[in-house]
């Protein structure tokens, strides 16, 4: 089969010839018809995300397929020719994966390969971060940066079902459309002169959703109302905000990390109970994955550039 590899930090992955995996005991194998790029994927070829695989690794966290064949005293609770998602750390990139079936999710018949690639931690981080970690509450004001990227945007989505006012926050007429189109009730160029005026005199927000970091972040913690909950997704922009703690403790402000695949390990249960969350309202018509590019699997260092270089709105899927 082919397969993608890192094999030195800092250089492009290569395509190769690898052996296909054989399943072991608990485990299902599948034939990847999609896999979904992530902002995440570009960090851990750099060395620069929290998890950092040993040289070399395959890239790819999200997954969708076929399950081909199942391991030794493997449940069949999801048989062969079963339509699946899944997540792992890495080593998606290729033709054939293997994982956990425990792990794996069945797919409604209305979502494709692509949406499925595209809808898990993307659609995950949101809901657990808006629902799980900051309690967003109907009638509340909340502020998402990066409003048309591949985290922002569901947010956008997840935080308007939820009842909340939508503040969008992104760059350019064309990803603030797109931001507008997912629900948000307010866009603000994030290239605004003075962002934190513009937030206060929208009246301040009660919640902050920030996957950019940066100086962003110090406009928005000004413009929290009090116990405002700010939270941190990801650094998009490859800046730490400082955050004050006078600040803080003044505004009684919460500030809160959220790393949606980190729950696979201390709390499985509650990122799962979010997915047949997510999955429910998609089959209800409640949530529209927004994929701006799909690219064959030879076009892998494409889609991590468009990701790079901010071309892409929502999601890039490569597809097999």
């Amino acid at each position: 089969m082919q397969i993608w590899q890192v094999t030195a930090l800092d250089s492009p992955a290569t395509r190769m010839q690898a052996s296909v995996p054989t399943p072991q005991t608990g485990q299902a194998r599948l034939k990847i018809a999609a896999v979904g790029l992530n902002f995440a994927d570009l960090l851990m070829a750099q060395g620069k995300y929290q998890e950092r695989p040993n040289l070399p690794f395959t890239p790819g966290m999200e997954f969708a397929g076929i399950i081909d064949a199942l391991g030794p005293e493997t449940p069949d609770t999801l048989p062969p020719g079963t339509r699946v998602a899944g997540f792992a750390s890495h080593g998606a990139l290729a033709e054939y994966v293997t994982a956990p079936a425990a792990t794996l999710i069945a797919l409604p018949d209305s979502m494709s390969f692509q949406q499925a690639a595209a809808f898990q931690i993307a659609y995950g981080t949101s809901h657990l971060a808006l629902a799980h970690k900051a309690r967003l509450q109907p009638g509340e004001t909340l502020l998402v940066f990066g409003a048309a990227g591949g985290v922002g945007l569901t947010a956008v989505e997840i935080g308007k079902r939820m009842g909340a006012t939508v503040i969008a926050c992104a760059r350019g007429p064309e990803k603030l459309e797109i931001a507008r189109a997912a629900g948000a009730d307010i866009t603000i160029d994030s290239d605004t002169p003075d962002l934190k005026a513009a937030l206060k005199a929208l009246g301040g927000v009660d919640v902050v959703y920030d996957p950019v970091g940066g100086p962003a972040f110090s406009a928005a913690l000004s413009a929290c109302r009090p116990e405002g909950r700010l939270l941190t997704i990801g650094f998009a922009s490859g800046q730490l905000p400082d955050i004050p703690a006078n600040h803080l403790l003044v505004k009684n402000l919460s500030v809160m990390g959220l790393y949606w695949g980190g729950y696979l390990t201390f709390a499985p249960q509650i990122l799962t109970d979010s997915l047949r969350t997510l999955l429910q309202w998609f089959s209800e018509g409640g949530l529209r994955p927004h994929i701006s590019h799909e690219l064959p699997f030879a076009d892998y260092l494409k889609g991590l550039d468009l990701l790079k270089t901010r071309q892409a709105t929502g999601k890039v899927v490569i597809t097999l």
